[in-house]
């Protein structure tokens, strides 16, 4: 049987390599390319420049093959580790270069540039040694030898000096400056400080057209469940492609997990993993603070949390504990 992972591997090399796809910048806008466009283009490409030979060893894969890489990439990110997480980079990498060869793809290859962070900064906290747990050590008198050093501290918040490393090197995306303005507002009537309208860069680079294999959509990548439960339509248009509308519901969502769990680091674990999973790691654990909940949370959130503060910190320079508290959304007519 042929493997879906060499063919998507080799349409993205084969891809890059052809001048008039890889010279091909993706555009900013343009209307959304479904998941069978994106495969028949991708088939089309392996009919007019694969090599004979390559055609006689692989056959182009199937739209359940062609979907396997985001779908398997998705689920370890959901219930699988950071090593596993981790051995995705060669693959997501050459995929990334195929979807940002393609024009009017930006949709796909946005979310998986997130992807790939993600991918990178799982592969060095394999690099980190685990904190050991902390001991306590006998009151010393001076009557018998110093004891030995105290045990480094946990960080406050795992992960988020080496997404303070990462993003200190990557420029603002190009769209924030267009959409900012009109997501602060709108951030700043529900009563949510206006810093964390950068959420948008960590879950879809400032694109309203971004998905997510699991149906994300938007600057803001909603469910459709949690779209609809923040007042959000989906047909006949979509709102959550709808910047203003869709801002507006992220920032209910936010308001909404600080009311409950009192945290902005809980609140956008519960923003990414839903509010039900926080809860039960807080119970179960007898934690209170996302450090003492983060490995019982899947890897998705482990690293989702940290981005966030980070990028926080990067473009507005504020601190994860001096984010005020919401306060009361301003009245609408």
């Amino acid at each position: 049987m042929k493997s879906p992972t060499r063919i998507v591997l080799w349409l993205a090399s084969l891809l890059t390599a052809i001048p008039a796809f890889a010279e091909t910048p993706a555009p900013k806008t343009g209307k959304a390319k479904s998941a069978d466009e994106l495969y028949a283009t991708g088939k089309a490409l392996f009919d007019a420049y694969a090599p004979p030979e390559i055609k006689e060893q692989f056959a182009f894969p199937t739209r359940e093959q062609w979907d396997d890489f985001a779908a398997r990439l998705q689920k370890t990110r959901e219930t699988g580790s950071m090593a596993e997480l981790a051995a995705y980079e060669p693959e997501a990498r050459l995929a990334l270069a195929a979807l940002r060869a393609l024009p009017d793809y930006q949709e796909y290859a946005d979310w998986l540039a997130e992807r790939l962070d993600e991918i990178e900064i799982a592969k060095e906290a394999q690099k980190i040694p685990p904190v050991p747990p902390s001991v306590v050590l006998p009151k010393f008198d001076g009557s018998q030898p110093a004891p030995p050093p105290a045990v480094p501290a946990a960080p406050a918040i795992p992960l988020y000096d080496l997404w303070l490393g990462r993003l200190r090197n990557q420029p603002r995306p190009t769209r924030a400056d267009e959409f900012l303005p009109e997501v602060k507002k709108a951030f700043a009537a529900e009563g949510v400080p206006t810093q964390l309208a950068w959420l948008a860069e960590t879950e879809s680079m400032f694109n309203p057209s971004a998905r997510s294999p699991a149906g994300a959509r938007g600057l803001f990548q909603l469910m459709p469940a949690t779209a609809r439960a923040q007042g959000l339509s989906l047909f006949p248009f979509d709102h959550r492609m709808d910047t203003e509308k869709s801002a507006h519901a992220a920032a209910r969502l936010l308001h909404a997990m600080h009311d409950r769990f009192d945290s902005w680091p809980l609140a956008l674990a519960a923003y990414n993993a839903g509010e039900g999973r926080v809860g039960r790691a807080l119970k179960n654990s007898g934690a209170k603070t996302f450090a003492g909940i983060a490995d019982s949370l899947s890897t998705e959130t482990r690293l989702y949390v940290p981005r966030v503060l980070a990028t926080l910190k990067v473009r507005e320079g504020v601190e994860a504990d001096a984010l005020p508290a919401p306060t009361k959304p301003a009245k609408t007519d």
